[in-house]
């Protein structure tokens, strides 16, 4: 039984695979007749969408569930939400906000879990933005792809992604919101290299692609005044995109907080690829569900 937490839970063989079967429209339907939990401990538009209609396009039944309807870890156990879930669906993908209560519903062994979001990983939002990287630039041809912003679940996941097939990443954060000598090792690990800059310019120096994120994430609200401080000289405006690569694309996995960590004219610019980036989170999900379900699970592999 395989799980999905992070990005490194593949093989750079089975990420390939999986960035492939991404690209097919009419993939076979593995899922027909079973269904997929999709908890939801935090909101989201492009995850809950994404994942239902991936379910769908495979054969299956997506089931959104809400917090309030498990309890978890206080009604009942997350282990033992997983081997009662095991019973109705195939697939358990969830999004909260502990990545310890994705670990210990992935040790029950009882189903596949899928990490959709939680406060260490985003990986399904990491193999969009691969794919995205792939269908407009080609993942062997990119040089570098440059983070601005706050070194959180998002650029992790991302850093990781590229690591593993040997992509050159920078990130560009403030003091006290750069990378952990944790969050490096396991990077490095992947087998690529990363630069570590407090200057954003350096950072997308030539690079290829220019990606940013909000800097205050869904539970850090009372952060909020803070970090429009701290993070102010890190937007992407046209400027910044001008150091990069003439042919640079900008990618953010929004929502986007415009006019903070990145402008208008940038966002809306013809480098932009946030959009068909969101459209991805459906591609690569309908990939992912595909590999895990039509070839781990019922194949053994």
């Amino acid at each position: 039984m395989r799980h999905f937490l992070e990005v490194d839970d593949l093989t750079v063989e089975e990420l390939q695979h999986v960035l492939e079967l991404s690209i097919k429209p009419d993939l076979p339907k593995v899922l027909d007749g079973q269904g997929v939990a999709l908890i939801f401990e935090k909101p989201s538009g492009r995850t809950r969408n994404s994942m239902e209609m991936a379910t769908v396009q495979l054969g299956g039944h997506p089931m959104y569930i809400k917090p309030e309807e498990l309890g978890i870890d206080s009604r009942e156990t997350a282990e033992d939400v997983v081997r009662v879930m095991a019973g109705y669906h195939s697939v358990l993908a969830a999004r909260v906000f502990d990545h310890d209560r994705l670990e210990r519903m992935a040790a029950a062994d009882a189903m596949p879990i899928v990490n959709l979001l939680s406060d260490r990983a985003h990986p399904m939002q990491a193999l969009a933005d691969l794919l995205t990287i792939e269908q407009e630039i080609g993942l062997s041809r990119v040089g570098k792809v440059a983070y601005v912003g706050d070194a959180n679940n998002v650029w992790r996941s991302l850093a990781i992604g590229c690591s593993m097939l040997g992509i050159e990443t920078s990130v560009a954060s403030p003091a006290g919101h750069e990378p952990t000598d944790l969050d490096l090792d396991r990077v490095l690990t992947s087998g690529g290299s990363v630069q570590v800059t407090d200057n954003p310019r350096e950072a997308v120096e030539g690079a290829d692609v220019v990606y940013t994120d909000v800097w205050t994430s869904m539970g850090q609200e009372n952060e909020r005044s803070e970090r429009l401080d701290v993070f102010s000289p890190f937007t992407v405006d046209a400027s910044l995109m001008g150091v990069a690569s003439a042919s640079s694309i900008f990618m953010h996995c929004l929502p986007a907080h415009r006019g903070e960590e990145v402008t208008d004219e940038v966002i809306e610019s013809p480098q932009s690829r946030v959009f068909p980036q969101a459209h991805n989170r459906m591609h690569s999900a309908r990939g992912l569900l595909s590999w895990i379900i039509g070839e781990t699970t019922n194949h053994g592999q």
